[in-house]
C-alpha cells in the first residue's frame, strides 16, 4: 500500500493560495481508534459551531491495535484527514484527541485529551511495553512537558491520577461528560428511540453492553445474546448488544456478526459501533454489562442493571468499583427471564446515586465548560453566540433483519366456556430440541421469506411476511402456499385496510378470518390462536377468544368462517 500523499488544504506549506476561509488557528484532531475518533466527532461541531477563524484537519494515526475502521469514520463525516508524519511538518495551534496513547511531535503547542470513556476506570495492555497501564493517562513527556491537558468529569478523577501519577498536578481540566450530559437530556425522547428500534409496547429491551478484552462480557460469554433469545418470548421482549467499538475493530464486522450468527436470526439488534448504541441505552429497560463504560453510563442514569461479568482489569477505588459493589449478578447458567424481571421490579430510585456522584459532577455544563478550554488553548475569544448545551439524540436505525420462524407454543384453557389461548413465540434459530406436542400445543411456524429450506418445509404454519392488498389476494397466496408446502397445515396473512386482523387458511379447504380488540394483531399470532383451537377441539366459527400473548397484553378476538373453498 502506498502511503497517503500530504494533505495540501489546509495545512500544506502553500495552503493559503488554495483556501476560503480566512483562519486564524489551526487545530489538529488526533484520529487513532474508532472509540477516540466518535468521541471527538460527537463534541467538535458544538464547539467550533459557525467559527471560520479554526481550521480543522484529522490526522490518521495507524499505530493502534485498534485502527481499523478509523479512515472510513473519518471520510464517512467528511473530515479533511493528512497522514500522520505530515504532523512534524506544519504548526498546528491544538492538537485535541481522545487516544491518550499517541506520540506528538516535538513542539510547544497544548495537546488536549478528551475521556473516550468514563474516566480512568481500567487497566490495557501497554502498546509500548509488555506490561499494564492505567487507560486515559497520556506518556510522561507531554506532562513534564507541560503540554498536556486531561479533560475529567469529576473532582475524583483529578485526585485518582495525582496519586498515582504525580506528574499530571495541575494538568488536568474539570469539564464533565458531554456524552452522559445527551444521555440525560435524551431521556424524553425514549417511547421514540424504542419505536426505531421496533420495540413494541408492553415489551421489553434487554440490552447486552460489553467492553472488550478477554475479561469482557462478550469474550466470556458470547453465546449469551442467543440464549437470552431462546429463553426470553418473542412477542414480549427485545434483545439488543452494544459491542464495544475495540471488538469491531480488531476482529472485524464479519467475524463480530459471524459469532452472533445464530442470534442475528433470532432478532438481536446489533447497534453499530459508532453513536447507535447511545439512544439504544436510553432505550433499554435492563442492561445486562460488564466493567465497561456503557453499563456505568447506564447506572449514572439510575436504570436497572445487571452485572454478567466483571474483569480483573477494572481499577478498584473508581465509581467502576462501586457498580461491581451494588449491581446484582447474572447468573449466565440460571433462569434468565426471572433474573432479568427480578432487576426491573426490584430497581429501586437512587440505588446508583452513589456510582453517579462519584463519576459526574455538574452535569449539564460539559459542552459550554469544553468550549472555554478551547478556545483558551487556541488563544482566541470565545464566539458570541450562547455557550453549547447538549442536544438530544437522533433515534438509531433499526440494526436487525426481520424474524422469520419461530417455535410456537399455545396453551388453551376455558373460562367460563371461552377459550383462552396464551401464545408464545422464540425465535427459531436459537431452539435446539423441540417435538410438536400436546398440552401446551408447540409448532414450528415460518414466514414467506425463510431462508432456510428445512425449516420451511418442516412449518405446521406458514405466515405471509407482508399483508395482501385485498381479500381476494390473500385467498389466492393462501392456496399457493398450501400447495407449495405440503407440510404446513395452515397459512397466515395480513389484508392491508381490512377490519379482520388476518385470514387463516386450513388444508381442508376453510379460511378463518380473525378480528382482535386491537388493530395491530399480528397474521402469526392469529394462526396460533387458530392452531391451538383446532388442537383443542374448540369450534372455529363465530368463537370468541381471549388472546394472551404477553407484550401486547390481553386481547379479544373473534374467529369467524369465511366461504369454504374446496382444496385443490
Amino acid at each position: 500500500m502506498h502511503p497517503s500523499p500530504p494533505l495540501r488544504v489546509p495545512v500544506g506549506h502553500d495552503a493559503r493560495r488554495w483556501s476560503t476561509f480566512h483562519a486564524r488557528r489551526t487545530l489538529v484532531v488526533a484520529a487513532r481508534t474508532i472509540t477516540s475518533t466518535a468521541r471527538v466527532l460527537e463534541s467538535l461541531p458544538a464547539l467550533l459551531r459557525d467559527d471560520t477563524r479554526v481550521s480543522v484537519v484529522f490526522a490518521y494515526d495507524p499505530t493502534s491495535a485498534f485502527n481499523d475502521g478509523v479512515l472510513e469514520l473519518l471520510h464517512d463525516s467528511g473530515c479533511r484527514v493528512m497522514p500522520w508524519r505530515q504532523l512534524s511538518e506544519i504548526d498546528p495551534d491544538l492538537i485535541v484527541s481522545a487516544s491518550e496513547n499517541i506520540d506528538v511531535p516535538d513542539g510547544d503547542c497544548p495537546v488536549l485529551v478528551l475521556p473516550h470513556g468514563i474516566g480512568f476506570q481500567k487497566f490495557v495492555p501497554d502498546s509500548r511495553a509488555r506490561r499494564s497501564r492505567l487507560s486515559g493517562v497520556v506518556p510522561d513527556a507531554l506532562l513534564e512537558a507541560g503540554r498536556a491537558w486531561l479533560a475529567v468529569s469529576h473532582p475524583d478523577q483529578e485526585a485518582q491520577l495525582l496519586a498515582s501519577h504525580p506528574k499530571t498536578a495541575g494538568r488536568t481540566l474539570l469539564v464533565g461528560d458531554p456524552c452522559f450530559d445527551e444521555l440525560v437530556v435524551s431521556a424524553r425522547h425514549r417511547d421514540a428511540y424504542r419505536a426505531a428500534l421496533g420495540v413494541g409496547a408492553g415489551q421489553r429491551l434487554v440490552m447486552v453492553s460489553s467492553t472488550w478484552g478477554r475479561t469482557s462480557l462478550i469474550g466470556r460469554e458470547p453465546g449469551l445474546p442467543a440464549r437470552l433469545l431462546a429463553a426470553l418470548p418473542y412477542d414480549e421482549y427485545r434483545v439488543g448488544a452494544i459491542v464495544h467499538p475495540n471488538v469491531w475493530s480488531a476482529h472485524g464486522s464479519w467475524q463480530v456478526r459471524a459469532a452472533q450468527a445464530t442470534a442475528l436470526d433470532a432478532g438481536l439488534l446489533l447497534m453499530p459501533p459508532v453513536h447507535s448504541w447511545r439512544p439504544a441505552l436510553v432505550a433499554a429497560d435492563v442492561v445486562i454489562g460488564d466493567h465497561g463504560s456503557v453499563t456505568l453510563y447506564r447506572a449514572a442514569l439510575d436504570k436497572p442493571v445487571l452485572l454478567a461479568a466483571f474483569g480483573s482489569d477494572a481499577v478498584p477505588g473508581t465509581a467502576g468499583a462501586d457498580l461491581a459493589r451494588l449491581a446484582p449478578r447474572l447468573d449466565p447458567a440460571g433462569d434468565l427471564r426471572r433474573q432479568i424481571e427480578d432487576a426491573v421490579h426490584a430497581h429501586a430510585p437512587q440505588r446508583y446515586a452513589e456510582v453517579a456522584g462519584r463519576a459526574f459532577s455538574d452535569s449539564g455544563q460539559a459542552l459550554a465548560r469544553l468550549r472555554t478550554a478551547l478556545y483558551q488553548l487556541l488563544r482566541l475569544p470565545e464566539p458570541p453566540s450562547r455557550p453549547p448545551a447538549p442536544l438530544t439524540l437522533l433515534p438509531p436505525d433499526p440494526p436487525s433483519a426481520p424474524v422469520t420462524s419461530w417455535l410456537v407454543t399455545t396453551a388453551v384453557r376455558a373460562d367460563a366456556g371461552q377459550p383462552v389461548v396464551a401464545v408464545h413465540r422464540f425465535p427459531a434459530a436459537v431452539q435446539e430440541d423441540w417435538a410438536e406436542g400436546s398440552g401446551p400445543y408447540v409448532h414450528l411456524a415460518c414466514t414467506d421469506e425463510e431462508r432456510d429450506p428445512g425449516l420451511a418445509e418442516s412449518a405446521s404454519v406458514v405466515v405471509r411476511a407482508r399483508p395482501a392488498a385485498t381479500a381476494a389476494a390473500a385467498r389466492g397466496w393462501i392456496q399457493d402456499a398450501l400447495a407449495r408446502l405440503p407440510g404446513s397445515g395452515l397459512a397466515a396473512t395480513g389484508v392491508q385496510g381490512s377490519d379482520a386482523g388476518a385470514l387463516i387458511g386450513l388444508r381442508d379447504g376453510r379460511v378463518v378470518e380473525v378480528a382482535a380488540s386491537y388493530s395491530a394483531l399480528d397474521a402469526g399470532v392469529a394462526a396460533a390462536a387458530v392452531y391451538g383451537c383446532l388442537r383443542a377441539g374448540h369450534p372455529l366459527d363465530d368463537t370468541l377468544v381471549t388472546l394472551r400473548v404477553g407484550g401486547p397484553g390481553d386481547a379479544d378476538a373473534v374467529l369467524r368462517l369465511r366461504a369454504h373453498a374446496p382444496p385443490d
